[in-house]
């Protein structure tokens, strides 16, 4: 593994006050995986995904942690491409074709964007791990694991 990619668990977890104790046992986590020389990724649908609801929560301080997360320098943002939207589309369908459902047929499907994000991306499966809190949806697709265990 080269690269860890944040889903928006442990990114949600990044954009939490300093006074969180899980905000802040994620920040060490990152900083354990960037201190050992590992790729940060941040996908532009986690960051969505995160957003969203802060704005509307109006949590600007988190909203605030979130814009410097994607500006900081150790992570790489990955913005949603046309390519990406495609492969998602795809995946999606082949995923449904099998039977296996990853959201509502309706919803949006985030863990779908994600995986093509990233496949998308040009990166190496084989080096990459999506961090989430549930990797059931994206490892059909992708490598993923909890990110505590990462």
């Amino acid at each position: 593994m080269k690269s860890i990619v944040l889903d928006a668990t442990p990114l949600g977890l990044l954009a939490q006050p300093f006074a969180s104790p899980n905000g802040n046992r994620c920040r060490r986590w990152l900083l354990s995986k960037v201190a050992v020389g590992l790729e940060i990724v941040l996908p532009e649908i986690a960051d969505c995904e995160v957003r969203r609801e802060l704005v509307r929560a109006k949590k600007t301080a988190s909203v605030l942690a979130l814009d410097n997360l994607g500006d900081n320098p150790q992570i790489t943002y990955l913005p949603i491409t046309t390519q990406a939207m495609r492969l998602a589309a795809n995946l999606w369908a082949q995923a449904r074709n099998r039977g296996l459902t990853t959201a509502h047929p309706k919803a949006l499907d985030g863990d779908v964007i994600l995986a093509a994000q990233v496949l998308s991306a040009g990166y190496d499966p084989a080096d990459i791990t999506i961090a989430t809190s549930n990797s059931k949806h994206l490892s059909q697709f992708v490598s993923s694991a909890a990110w505590e265990s990462i």
